[in-house]
């Protein structure tokens, strides 16, 4: 029972970072019908410029967690402005071609951040600065960290104020109706360019967070870190229904616990030896067995072809 609560408890952790991260697959697929693979790579980003301006002001008096808030706030405009940039020059030229150019572009794109990343940050893996003092709580017989209840608390804080703007406010409004029918929305005075690069925006500004979460949970940050990331998250959004908001939230718990339950337990059967080197598995045997049963998603509706 302890290790069973131990393994929810990161299955949470993992799940939310997850969750954050495929809000912005789902929500560029929901308004454009884009799989958008380089937006692991915005993840990655976060994290490096966190990580620069974490290295680079760790050695003041700064409070740590001030420290962390900096490097958020440093990181979140700039893959706001990779974001943008991604839409503007990459996607727009190719809206109306046919769905393989936007996806190989994508792909391109992808490797193309990776090596940028390469020449500004090398390849070797850099290291966190460990600032916040380790603090853990007991739950029963399992722990749970200070920094692993700032993930969940902020990614829950997060999810809960993107789906207050999407169904809320008037810009969510316009949002939807993007999504619905684009020729009608614009008939009816939306600018949908704007609308599709703000999308770009908020999905970059969630992925620049969760490239700090990552961080700072596993203290570690490298220019691939977000290829195999953005995969797992993009399996998440289709679990819960790619295009469903509250589908990729549930796509991505549901899948960290099914990753931190799967590693645990058949790990533990294993010696340690299955589960610790192949808990990867777990995430594309989900993704397979989804499309296979259940191609729409866990939340997702079969909808018929636009006018």
């Amino acid at each position: 029972m302890d290790i069973f609560l131990q393994q929810i408890i990161n299955g949470l952790t993992l799940g939310s970072v997850y969750a954050i991260v495929a809000l912005g697959y789902t929500m560029v697929y929901g308004i454009i019908q884009l799989i958008n693979f380089a937006h692991g790579e915005l993840v990655m980003i976060g994290a490096m410029v966190a990580f620069s301006v974490i290295n680079a002001l760790a050695g003041t008096h700064l409070p740590p967690v001030l420290i962390v808030f900096i490097g958020i706030l440093a990181a979140i405009p700039v893959c706001m402005l990779v974001g943008y940039a991604m839409e503007r020059i990459a996607y727009r030229p190719l809206r109306s071609a046919p769905r393989l150019a936007p996806l190989i572009t994508a792909i391109g794109i992808s490797i193309i951040l990776q090596h940028l990343a390469l020449l500004v940050w090398s390849r070797n893996p850099l290291a966190f600065p460990q600032i916040i003092p380790f603090v853990t709580f007991p739950i029963g017989g399992a722990i749970i960290s200070g920094v692993q209840i700032a993930i969940i608390l902020t990614s829950v804080l997060m999810m809960g104020a993107l789906t207050f703007m999407v169904y809320r406010t008037k810009l969510g409004i316009a949002m939807r109706a993007t999504s619905q029918n684009p020729l009608v929305a614009g008939l009816m005075g939306i600018d949908i360019d704007r609308i599709i690069s703000f999308t770009f925006i908020v999905g970059a500004a969630l992925a620049a967070v969760a490239g700090v979460m990552v961080g700072t949970y596993y203290g570690i940050a490298h220019y691939g870190m977000g290829s195999l990331l953005g995969m797992k998250a993009f399996s998440a959004a289709v679990l819960g229904g790619i295009g469903n908001l509250a589908g990729a939230m549930l796509g991505g718990i549901l899948l960290g616990i099914v990753e931190a339950l799967g590693a645990g337990y058949i790990g533990d059967l294993t010696n340690n030896v299955f589960g610790s080197n192949y808990q990867d598995v777990f995430a594309f045997m989900v993704l397979i067995g989804v499309l296979v049963f259940r191609p729409s998603g866990l939340l997702g509706e079969r909808v018929g072809d636009r006018a």
